[in-house]
């Protein structure tokens, strides 16, 4: 099984979880004399069955992850790379909203309020960092789709 595929697999285990997780609540009570719809003993069950499944499905993706390589970095390196690009990202974002914003004057007295960052230079910041997360997803995608999971 490719890398890619263990990890649609894990996606799909854990919406089903989720569900389960959901069809539980539903069936937790009932009123005295009446059944529920779905025995929450067999739905335990099938959670204990799913979550082994997940977590030891985990584990293969997460080994496969940190002995995978491109460049002298693993495949872990590059996602912690990605997903701390990302974080940073939305945050310059954010910082640029709020310092582009102009507030209006109605009078020559009112208050006048000015950046405290050169826009335009960390729009070329945040441009970059866009750039380089583009190029990881791309090459962690491939690398999820090279490679086979490890047993």
């Amino acid at each position: 099984m490719k890398l890619a595929e263990a990890l649609d697999l894990r996606a799909d285990l854990q919406k089903r979880i989720a569900q389960l997780s959901e069809r539980l609540a539903i069936n937790a009570k009932v009123q005295e004399g009446d059944e529920p719809a779905e025995d929450p003993a067999n739905l335990l069950k099938e959670l204990d069955r799913l979550t082994a499944d997940l977590e030891a499905l985990i584990a293969r993706i997460n080994l496969t992850n940190s002995i995978t390589t491109y460049n002298g970095k693993t495949l872990t390196e590059m996602i912690a790379r990605k997903d701390v690009l990302t974080l940073k990202n939305s945050v310059l974002q954010r910082f640029l909203k709020s310092a582009s914003e102009k507030l209006p004057r109605y009078t020559g007295k009112d208050i006048r309020v000015i950046s405290t960052t050169d826009v335009a230079a960390l729009r070329k910041k945040t441009d970059k960092i866009s750039e380089e997360i583009r190029t990881l997803n791309v090459k962690i995608q491939e690398l999820n789709w090279t490679n086979e999971l490890i047993e």
